[in-house]
């Protein structure tokens, strides 16, 4: 194969990459742009394969290594559940930064094999793509790996700051541009190991001051990582397919993590640089004996939303920690046959991820026309007989709008306090993310719902039937 008609075929995937992603900005089309991906990525492969034209071995390895991989991938897609999503795509992230390390790393030690020179004479611009993209990648790798763990509760998600971290941090960013000058002026697979090292460290050290409920920043942020990782080494490579996707993944991330921090009153510049992340705060929230709540039962949950004209369901991390969005379906259900409008709303920040909130509910067959953003339903609060709350905290405070005191003051929240009456199920009076008390709990319209999320839903749903 000629290397123009490769790079023709390298660009025809790149195009199905970008359909791919435009597909992917609405559930009506992800399956179609799921398809444009996956038909851009096997082009992207076979192309690969035809202009490099391996031995009989190598294609072999080759085949092998795609046969684990893609078998691995496929049992873990139909094995997972829609609510571990957030920490499969960490893990996910964390293999394409190691991956970014071996090619790189495979790339300084046989570099005749692609081109970019002799080992000992490496061609200086592939030294400094080289190194860009093993720093990322390395990076990526770590930081996926402890928002993983954060993610899976396997560590906890309260931040841990370590002292003088900003300082270190500098300190390492600093060390790593000096590395990655020597090792372009060098080429001393020394400095190389020690960029690898001191981007891995610096990945932990990113990460681990964030919060576990600050993660769908983290984990959009990761993604563009990812993506830049994959772009530097596929100029390392001299691969247009590689760079192509790795541009489009690394900016679309970065675009995505900016809207994010719009939707969360957050500074841009301190996600890139670990600073943010707030503490979860206490356990118990505030004192019930200090201020007064409104407590209701599920059967007085029954009786408001099967005698209202419209409900909207707001979803949030507790519906995913419970996993209560079949039985949020099933109650949904019930009210639409009782003759009850019912709409859901969802927060761009909901969940731990971008999107968590409408995979769970595609997940349990919810309509996609009955679901809405943040800025299509806000203004229909005011209009709802019953809004409600399943176990969304800080996007629903009213002090992020009323409060200029206030740390979350300025961030878009859902208006669910304008409506007529607000059930908020929630197993404590427990903060949010911002550490702070959602003053939504003391309204003289809002009735709490103390328990499990999937169990108080399902009382409903019974009560209802009575």
């Amino acid at each position: 194969m000629s290397e123009n008609f490769a790079a023709f075929l390298y660009l025809v995937s790149g195009v199905l990459f970008i359909l791919a992603l435009r597909g992917l900005s609405h559930p009506t089309t992800s399956r179609q742009g799921n398809m444009f991906g996956m038909v851009g990525m096997g082009l992207a492969i076979v192309t690969t394969l035809l202009l490099a034209r391996p031995s009989f071995g190598g294609l072999l390895i080759i085949v092998i290594g795609m046969a684990i991989g893609g078998g691995a991938g496929a049992y873990i897609a139909r094995k997972i559940a829609m609510t571990a999503m957030p920490q499969l795509v960490a893990a996910f992230h964390s293999l394409v930064g190691l991956a970014a390390v071996a090619v790189a790393a495979a790339a300084l030690y046989a570099p005749e094999s692609i081109g970019i020179g002799t080992v000992g004479h490496i061609h200086a611009q592939a030294l400094v793509e080289m190194s860009i993209g093993v720093a990322i990648g390395a990076i990526t790798f770590t930081g996926s790996i402890i928002a993983f763990l954060k993610l899976d509760g396997r560590m906890s998600g309260k931040p841990i700051l370590l002292p003088s971290r900003h300082i270190i941090n500098i300190a390492l960013g600093v060390a790593l541009l000096l590395l990655v000058i020597g090792f372009a002026t060098t080429q001393s697979h020394l400095m190389f190991w020690l960029i690898v090292v001191v981007a891995l460290a610096l990945g932990v050290l990113l990460i681990v001051p964030i919060g576990g409920a600050d993660m769908p920043v983290v984990v959009s942020m990761l993604n563009s990582y990812s993506g830049w990782a994959a772009a530097g080494i596929g100029f390392t490579l001299q691969n247009l397919a590689l760079i192509i996707t790795g541009a489009l993944v690394g900016s679309s991330g970065a675009i995505l993590s900016y809207i994010m921090c719009k939707g969360m009153n957050r500074s841009f510049i301190s996600v890139i640089l670990g600073g943010f992340g707030g503490d979860a705060g206490p356990a118990g929230g505030a004192d019930l004996g200090e201020r007064t709540v409104k407590q209701g039962s599920a059967d007085d949950a029954a009786y408001l939303m099967k005698n209202a004209a419209r409900v909207i369901i707001v979803p949030g991390y507790g519906m995913a920690v419970a996993q209560a969005q079949h039985a949020l379906r099933e109650m949904a259900d019930v009210l639409k046959k009782e003759g009850v409008e019912v709409k859901y709303a969802i927060h761009p920040v909901a969940g731990r991820m971008p999107g968590h909130m409408n995979v769970l509910l595609a997940e349990a067959n919810v309509p996609y026309d009955e679901v809405f953003e943040l800025e299509d339903i806000n203004s229909e609060f005011a209009q709802t007989d019953v809004a409600f709350v399943i176990g969304a905290n800080d996007v629903t405070n009213p002090a992020a709008r009323d409060d200029p005191s206030s740390p979350i003051f300025g961030m878009p929240i859902l208006n669910v306090d304008q409506a007529r009456t607000c059930l908020f199920i929630k197993r404590s009076l427990g903060s949010g993310y911002a550490g702070i008390d959602n003053t939504l709990f003391y309204k003289d319209n809002t009735m709490m719902l103390f328990g499990d999320a999937k169990k108080m839903v399902d009382d409903i749903v019974k009560a209802m039937a009575h």
